[in-house]
């Protein structure tokens, strides 16, 4: 595998996937049973924003270091400098993932950006665990070396479609699966539905994310109409684009699909998506739809 997300790391797609993720953790923080998070592409678990890869591709600069500088200065520059400040609720619905980078980075400065791992860490609590899979080898090493010394996780140097069939159901019977590939293969796309179907008639009651790029809309649409003629229930899809796709332009677009999402989780996003848009980009654009609402057989 040549990815190495270091390239990419903190940039509008990270934010948007996170700040999801981050949400749907919150949901089931507010009960007290306790819940598993499996991360299937987890990374390596920690990106140094002033690294080599990082400074070469400046893609943070747009995504969180925009969100960060504005957080820095106040609720009123959280808009954006040519739109409207951020409302109040979407503030409040951003603070748990801004405390998340808060903490890691407590000189004030944005320096380091959490991975899917190191943000659900941050979220656990004493009775819940994470299992995060990660194949490439430097990228497997440098997880194990962040969540060296933590009880609650477990890593697991794993192909992530194989560690998503082994480990549902979890016995905690609550959590989440993050399935965020690389989509160097074009069979990425194709499989995804399978895999989630299969996943899911082992642990119904699970939420699964799955977070697609937007590149040109035919694999996309592709991946809905299949989820949508699937077993899945509860199926909700929300993007952000930056800009029309295009062929000559690469990544113009973040996609997550989320099946069985926390009830709260639509209404949160209806104020997340126009307000994150309009901090990423004028011309950027939104969309959030369900793709089923029924339970299925």
């Amino acid at each position: 595998m040549n990815y190495r997300h270091a390239f990419h790391a903190g940039n509008f797609a990270d934010v948007h996937k996170h700040v999801v993720l981050t949400r749907s953790l919150e949901h089931l923080r507010a009960k007290p049973a306790a819940f598993r998070v499996i991360d299937t592409h987890a990374g390596a678990g920690r990106y140094d924003l002033s690294g080599p890869e990082a400074a070469r591709s400046g893609e943070w600069q747009a995504g969180i270091g925009r969100l960060f500088d504005a957080a820095q200065q106040g609720h009123s520059q959280l808009g954006g400098a040519t739109s409207e400040p951020m409302s109040e609720a979407a503030i409040a619905l951003l603070k748990p993932y801004l405390d998340i980078l808060g903490a890691l980075n407590p000189s004030g400065s944005l320096r380091f950006y959490p991975g899917s791992p190191l943000i659900a860490k941050a979220q656990m609590r004493r009775q819940d665990r994470l299992i995060a899979c990660e194949s490439e080898p430097r990228a497997a090493a440098a997880l194990q070396a962040c969540l060296r010394g933590e009880a609650r996780a477990k890593v697991l140097a794993l192909d992530g479609w194989m560690a998503l069939n082994a480990n549902v159901p979890p016995k905690e019977r609550r959590g989440v699966v993050l399935i965020d590939p690389p989509y160097e293969d074009s069979a990425d796309f194709t499989r995804l539905p399978g895999a989630l179907e299969d996943a899911y008639r082992k642990w119904a009651t699970g939420i699964y994310m799955l977070w697609y790029p937007i590149k040109e809309r035919d694999a996309p649409d592709v991946l809905a109409r299949r989820l949508r003629r699937s077993v899945l229930p509860k199926t909700l899809r929300c993007e952000i684009t930056l800009r029309p796709p295009s062929a000559s332009i690469g990544l113009v677009g973040s996609g997550l699909i989320v099946v069985n999402p926390p009830y709260t989780l639509a209404q949160d996003l209806r104020i997340l998506l126009p307000a994150l848009s309009r901090l990423f980009s004028p011309s950027a654009a939104f969309r959030l739809d369900w793709l089923s609402k029924e339970e299925k057989p």
